[in-house]
């Protein structure tokens, strides 16, 4: 009794054991994972991908079940040891690497000047968002000739860093003294910035990496720097074209003849005092 209840134990367990493995392959597919971690921009290889079991019900939107296919394409995002690669982390088939890999769909990369101040002291990073700032001098307003002065304004907001200098990596959160930034830009923003560099200084301004929210302002001037009334720029008026109407000569006015002047001795005369140290004398005239 003792061997038969030990053969039906064992047989149950090899039953349950082959139930459970059936049930759970059923439920979980094939999923490539990177193995390594991937930089933006690489190339995969084989001994960069295996092949794991993942729950059917939570696969990743288009993540790879062939590790074959996924052979010679180039990444556009880094990749996590373990995570699963995913097709929106791909550059399109065929692709032959280098920056142009990782620029979105519509979107253009555009390289700027900068310095150790314009680049926010470096810590602009592969990765993240900047908007752009310009410093230029105001032109005339409509029919009116105003006088030029400063102005600083906020002409692109949430733009993002592709590259610093040549270098595209987004693992390293060290800030990088570059002299030039890459951005990626609409086909819009890349006249506006362009046009941006050619009338003024441009500088870097770091955001949230996750505030979505627009700056509505209208810019900064010298007035509104310091404060100054908004009647310190009342528009100077423009210069008159035509020449001024001569005024009407005065009319000829008779006048009555002279007098006679009176004599000499009948005009009131005048008197001068005239002090020498402690002598004191008057003369007239």
């Amino acid at each position: 009794m003792i061997g038969v209840a030990l053969f039906l134990a064992l047989a149950a367990v090899v039953v349950a054991a082959q139930w459970i493995a059936g049930q759970s392959a059923a439920n979980s597919n094939k999923v490539a994972v990177a193995l390594l971690d991937i930089s933006m921009g690489a190339r995969i290889t084989p001994e960069l991908v295996h092949m794991v079991d993942w729950p059917a019900s939570s696969v990743p939107p288009g993540a790879a079940t062939d590790a074959k296919a996924l052979e010679g394409r180039i990444t556009r995002a880094n990749i996590q040891r373990g995570e699963p690669i995913t097709e929106a982390k791909l550059a399109p088939a065929g692709t032959q690497g280098g920056l142009s890999t990782v620029v979105a769909e519509g979107k253009r990369a555009m390289t700027v000047r900068v310095n150790d101040v314009v680049g926010v002291a470096g810590f602009a990073l592969p990765g993240n968002y900047v908007d752009i700032l310009v410093n230029t001098q105001s032109d005339a307003n409509g029919d009116h000739l105003v006088r030029e002065q400063a102005i600083s304004k906020i002409v692109l907001e949430r733009i993002l860093v592709l590259a610093i200098a040549q270098e595209s990596s987004r693992d390293d959160t060290k800030p990088k003294v570059v002299n030039a930034v890459t951005l990626e830009l609409t086909p819009d923003q890349v006249e506006k910035l362009d046009l941006a560099r050619s009338v003024g200084t441009l500088s870097l301004v770091l955001r949230n990496q996750v505030d979505p929210n627009t700056a509505n302002t209208e810019g900064a001037t010298k007035s509104s720097l310091l404060g100054e009334a908004a009647s310190a720029n009342v528009p100077l008026p423009r210069a008159a074209t035509s020449l001024p109407t001569p005024a009407p000569a005065p009319a000829a006015v008779a006048t009555a003849p002279a007098a006679p002047r009176p004599p000499r001795a009948e005009r009131d005369t005048d008197k001068v005092e005239v002090i020498k140290g402690l002598e004191r004398s008057s003369q007239q005239f």
